[in-house]
């Protein structure tokens, strides 16, 4: 059952009953009253006039019963006075309501010999009748005394007073019942109904669903409170999704480190087994080299050898660090040092290519804890990387403030990296350079020293139309974030 319509059954409906029914027994208890006050007053005034016509009827004059008679019709509203004899025969009478009794009713009460009221109806007219038996002094009855009141007045439209009184309220309880109901529905229904949508929305998925506030004060404080327990929601949700991320992130970052640890034991074991053989290689091709008896052609590939051995040898040591747990000496240091240290080193690589670049950086200038030479290593790597790509004229370097965050941009106009190699472009050995022209530990090597800092770095599409690779760091250190090496 609704609220409104367990509120009218349960307190409006007994509430204008009960009041019904104290309002039947008001006009019932006025009814009766003024009917007992006609009957005695006309009972009062049959004992007044009854002792002066029994002296009468034992005078036998009947100007003393006239004049007596008349005497009754002095009182308010009497409309009848008869004098009958033991038999019921009328003696003499004035007035309306004769023939109210028969003389058979008559003799009852001259048998009885006491007084005896009733209502009766003649000829369309309603009377209250009083019958006293009429006595001479010495006790003995000679007649029977009808005095007649007309049922005229209020006591005549008591029941037209109570029926009108009882439709009234009917109309008034009606009245107010659909008042109650309207008032209901506007003001307490409708809000409810509101609140119970926007409830319904919110449990439907729709986040964003939020009350309005209007209505009276307790709704527009409900209303608040729901959207204050909302935006909670809202807040609690969006930290839970910022922490699933970042466990997510944490994840991929120790799947990593993992992955370049194993790699890395791997490395060290290829390294041990083959660092013999390559030194043997290098001492033998630079004792062949330093023979006067070859030529130029022979010293020339003699040189190749060595140079390939080393860039073995450099590739071992690279797997050896990239999979090797670091601890990570940190310092304060200007950006804008490090920028220009980095500049400094790819300068070169921009003027061959004719490549311009612009450093955005912040002002006043931002200080980091960090290391030095790792943090030059990463961005000279991404630079260098850049000046490489096909097509590129333009590199753009960003760095802002993001809480207590760094985050540095750096973008370029080239072709960008394909879609499906995003995900791979920190893996080790992944390179999209010609055979020989890389080794593709670059970009790993810089994913390892910007999660050794506690960072993160990811990749998107640069605004200048080619890539473009973010880098978060803390401006502080923060070691609780470090993702663990295995």
């Amino acid at each position: 059952m609704r609220l409104r319509n367990l509120i009218i059954v349960t307190v409006i409906v007994p509430l204008f009953l009960v009041l019904m029914i104290f309002s039947l027994v008001a006009i019932t208890s006025l009814e009766d009253n003024v009917r007992s006050k006609l009957e005695t007053e006309v009972q009062t005034i049959s004992r007044a006039i009854g002792t002066s016509l029994g002296y009468a009827l034992t005078r036998e004059t009947s100007e003393s019963l006239q004049q007596t008679l008349q005497s009754a019709f002095s009182y308010n509203r009497i409309y009848g006075a008869y004098v009958f004899d033991i038999t019921g025969k009328e003696i003499h009478g004035l007035g309306l309501g004769e023939a109210l009794y028969d003389a058979e009713e008559l003799q009852a009460v001259v048998e009885a010999g006491e007084m005896r009221s009733d209502y009766r109806d003649d000829d369309g007219w309603t009377y209250f009748s009083s019958l006293m038996p009429l006595r001479a002094p010495d006790g003995t009855i000679l007649g029977v005394l009808q005095v007649n009141r007309l049922n005229t007045g209020i006591e005549n439209y008591t029941g037209f007073l109570s029926l009108l009184a009882l439709v009234a309220f009917s109309l008034g309880a009606a009245g107010i019942v659909l008042g109650i109901w309207w008032m209901f529905r506007r003001h307490i229904e409708r809000p409810l109904s509101r609140l119970l949508e926007v409830m319904e929305r919110v449990a439907r998925g729709e986040r964003r669903q939020r009350a309005t506030i209007q209505g009276l004060d307790e709704f527009r404080r409900l209303g608040l409170a729901l959207n204050h327990m909302l935006d909670a929601l809202a807040e609690k949700d969006a930290d839970i999704e910022a922490r699933q991320r970042r466990e997510i992130e944490l994840e991929r970052r120790l799947r990593k480190s993992r992955k370049l640890a194993e790699l890395g034991v791997l490395a060290a074991g290829v390294a041990h087994e083959v660092g013999t053989p390559l030194t043997v290689i290098e001492g033998q091709a630079q004792r062949l080299e330093r023979r006067n008896a070859i030529g130029d052609d022979e010293r020339r590939r003699l040189g190749r050898i060595r140079s390939e051995v080393q860039r073995i040898v450099e590739i071992v040591r690279q797997l050896m660090d990239l999979g090797r747990q670091h601890n990570v000496d940190k310092e304060r240091l200007a950006l804008d040092d490090l920028v220009h240290d980095a500049r400094q080193l790819v300068e070169a690589d921009l003027e061959a290519r004719d490549i311009r670049l612009e450093p955005l950086l912040p002002d006043p200038p931002v200080t980091l804890l960090a290391n030095g030479q790792q943090l030059v290593q990463v961005l000279t790597n991404l630079l260098r990387n850049a000046t490489q790509a096909e097509g590129v004229r333009r590199i753009r370097l960003t760095a802002r403030r993001r809480d207590d965050s760094l985050c540095l941009t750096i973008e370029d106009d080239g072709c960008g990296i394909p879609e499906a190699d995003r995900p791979r472009v920190f893996d080790p050995f992944f390179t999209t350079k010609p055979v020989g022209q890389g080794s593709g530990l670059g970009l790993s090597m810089v994913h390892r020293i910007i999660n050794d800092h506690g960072g993160s770095i990811g990749v998107f599409d640069s605004a200048l139309g080619g890539a473009g690779f973010e880098i978060v760091l803390p401006l502080e250190d923060t070691p609780h974030e470090r993702t663990p090496h295995a």
